[in-house]
């Protein structure tokens, strides 16, 4: 596995795989990477000839509160699952690389009605500051088809609306949720977590998974169910920042006949947690 922290390395060697005819496929990462990250380059590889991992704490996605500097990072860790893995290109730019003028001064990708809700409600900013980033990257590495877990849903949504909005002739892949055997969604930021916390984590899933076998059962009384949930993850002991039934086409309201998704956000600690799943709804 190549290793490169320029943007003109990382031209130079994709620019070559396109002049040999090769597929390239890309999977943009924060690090401290686990195994629902091996699980998006080894869908990569079986959809291209050449695999692209970054790894870049993209600063402007996070809030002045937020855990920028405390961020995990494990790089030594990180380079020996990607070579495992048979990726061919290690890309880990520095934030000068990356905004050379400074944050303040960069353009930005801004998503609208799509990056002000559910988490962009708590997190203002967060998602432009993820639209912009990946627009970078996407432009710098130039894929044909680009991988994104779907355990960040409204991510995944504003990635591809960014991408369809700007033009930019790229497939982006969403990837199904990869999760601990208890069904703990697989976070980065799951390490945060104490062994009491750690216990108590699951309870996430657990109640998406109530709402879900619910809705598929014929309740479409979404506005109870999402009041269960959210005081469900409140009287367990999370402090939960919504609970949430939408179109998972849209994020907008439920439609009938549509298919819908459950999500929520809740701290457990010092872990903000993010998870959903799906659902056939029988609304009429």
């Amino acid at each position: 596995m190549e290793s490169v922290v320029g943007v003109d390395d990382l031209r130079r060697r994709v620019q070559q795989w396109r002049r040999d005819g090769e597929r390239v496929a890309f999977v943009p990462t924060m690090g401290n990477l686990h195994a629902g990250h091996g699980n998006l380059a080894k869908q990569a590889r079986t959809q291209a000839d050449r695999v692209v991992v970054s790894i870049f704490v993209n600063p402007l996605q996070f809030g002045p509160n937020e855990d920028f500097a405390a961020y995990p990072r494990t790089p030594a860790e990180d380079r020996v699952l990607l070579e495992a893995l048979n990726v061919d290109l290690l890309f880990t730019p520095e934030v000068a690389e990356m905004y050379p003028r400074g944050q303040a001064a960069t353009a930005r990708v801004q998503v609208p009605d799509l990056d002000n809700i559910l988490c962009g409600a708590f997190r203002p900013g967060h998602f432009t500051g993820v639209a912009t980033i990946v627009t970078k990257l996407l432009n710098l590495v130039q894929p044909d088809v680009a991988f994104f877990g779907e355990k960040d849903f409204q991510q995944l949504m504003i990635i591809r609306r960014a991408v369809t909005d700007l033009c930019m002739p790229i497939e982006i892949v969403g990837v199904q949720t990869m999760r601990e055997p208890d069904g703990l969604a697989m976070s980065s930021r799951n390490r945060y977590l104490t062994p009491q916390q750690r216990a108590l984590a699951p309870r996430i899933y657990d109640e998406l998974d109530l709402a879900r076998v619910a809705i598929e059962a014929g309740n479409n009384d979404f506005g109870a169910l999402e009041q269960a949930g959210f005081e469900a993850l409140q009287q367990a002991g999370f402090q939960p920042d919504y609970f949430s039934i939408r179109d998972a086409a849209t994020l907008g309201e439920p439609q009938a006949g549509a298919e819908v998704v459950i999500l929520t956000a809740a701290r457990n600690g010092r872990a903000r947690l993010i998870d959903n799943v799906r659902a056939a709804s029988r609304m009429r």
